[in-house]
């Protein structure tokens, strides 16, 4: 960090450390990389006032990071989520290289989520170089897996959410700057459909097609989107049969549900595990679950977004909310801890080829996530 600035929220020098962060490729898949990064970002806490335990990855994952302001972890305080991991595959910098144009930087992860996570840090380290300790103690978590759901961190996730007052989570703001309040529950399932296989041509009456019959759960899956309710089901995965000239005997499908309440949820996750086959000789199975919980705006949820809004106010920028349907870990906090989302930074392009955030949000974010950590109490 560069101490020469007047400006503690200088956006340059915040953004030469997000350069470093987004240089270092981190695919979920490859948890060399995520490891490689969580190293920098471990070294960025060595001389602060704070400890970072380190906890080994597992299943194919990378490494998770906690670093503890080494004050005020005695009593509920504020719990900062950011993940590490990005979709895009190894080599896709050479692609999207750092570079920036106007207001826009570019890179792979950019805005989901290293520029936000970034922001985190920075403003700790500002917390720690100010004369007044924060009333309460700080956690910052960084996952390595929340892109594909937070298989391996979740638990930590909710252990350490359950034991704060106040989560942050620092995906990117929405559309031109919008924080999240709400967001939908995931649901994930998979379909294997068993027929008979035989000669289309010359037995077709001794097979039972799996094809057919997932023709079937398809329209019955399709029938339960609902987009007054912000019901959405996608069947976006499907595979069968071996030949044109054979009765299929396999087929599979994958399914994306997204629900906005836990009523919804416990209405249709059961009706999609439930579904049958309809032709006889057929055999339909479906596994699957809610594996994130919907994010509703609770009172505690709601109280802690108007806090934001009059620090933001202070600091001369409207602060909006909305709702969102893609899942974050602030999904696993938000049903018992107040949580406020999307804190990171603000741009456009999250999982694309030209991913970017506006350098113009950098400062007046950082400067949010400070007054946060300095104000709640």
């Amino acid at each position: 960090m560069n101490h020469a600035t007047a400006n503690p929220f200088d956006p340059r020098a915040i953004l030469d450390g997000i350069r470093r962060w987004v240089e270092i490729e981190t695919p979920t898949e490859v948890p060399a990389q995520i490891n490689k990064l969580a190293d920098l970002v471990a070294s960025g806490y060595r001389d602060l006032p704070a400890t970072v335990e380190r906890i080994a990855g597992k299943d194919g994952c990378g490494d998770h990071l906690v670093a503890r302001s080494s004050w005020g972890q005695d009593a509920p305080g504020i719990l900062v989520l950011s993940h590490l991991d990005t979709v895009h595959p190894m080599g896709f910098i050479e692609r999207l290289p750092f570079k920036i144009e106007g207001d826009s930087a570019f890179g792979p992860g950019i805005y989901d989520m290293k520029g936000g996570a970034y922001l985190a840090y920075h403003a700790f380290c500002q917390i720690c170089a100010d004369s007044a300790r924060a009333p309460l103690g700080i956690t910052q978590l960084f996952v390595s897996d929340e892109e594909i759901g937070s298989p391996t961190s979740r638990a930590l996730i909710e252990t350490e959410g359950r034991k704060a007052k106040y989560v942050l989570v620092t995906e990117p703001a929405r559309d031109g700057g919008k924080i999240v309040t709400g967001r939908k529950g995931v649901a994930r399932f998979e379909v294997f459909i068993k027929g008979v296989p035989s000669h289309a041509g010359t037995r077709p009456e001794d097979g039972r097609s799996a094809i057919r019959e997932l023709g079937n759960v398809i329209q019955a899956l399709e029938a339960m989107n609902d987009l007054t309710r912000g019901i959405t089901v996608n069947v976006g995965v499907v595979r069968g049969g071996t030949k044109p000239n054979v009765i299929a005997e396999e087929a599979y499908a994958e399914i994306d549900m997204r629900v906005p309440t836990m009523a919804d949820s416990e209405e249709l996750v059961p009706k999609i595990l439930g579904l049958k086959s309809r032709t006889e000789g057929v055999s339909v199975t479906v596994t699957g679950e809610l594996n994130r919980p919907p994010y509703e705006k609770g009172n505690a949820g709601a109280a802690l977004f108007e806090h934001a809004r009059t620090l933001a106010a202070e600091i001369g920028f409207d602060l909006v909310d909305t709702a969102t349907g893609g899942g974050s870990d602030g999904n696993f906090t938000a049903p018992h801890t107040a949580t406020l989302d999307g804190l990171g930074v603000d741009g456009k392009g999250a999982h694309t080829h030209y991913e970017q955030m506006y350098i113009s949000s950098i400062e007046p974010r950082a400067r949010l996530l400070h007054r946060l950590y300095q104000t709640l109490r």
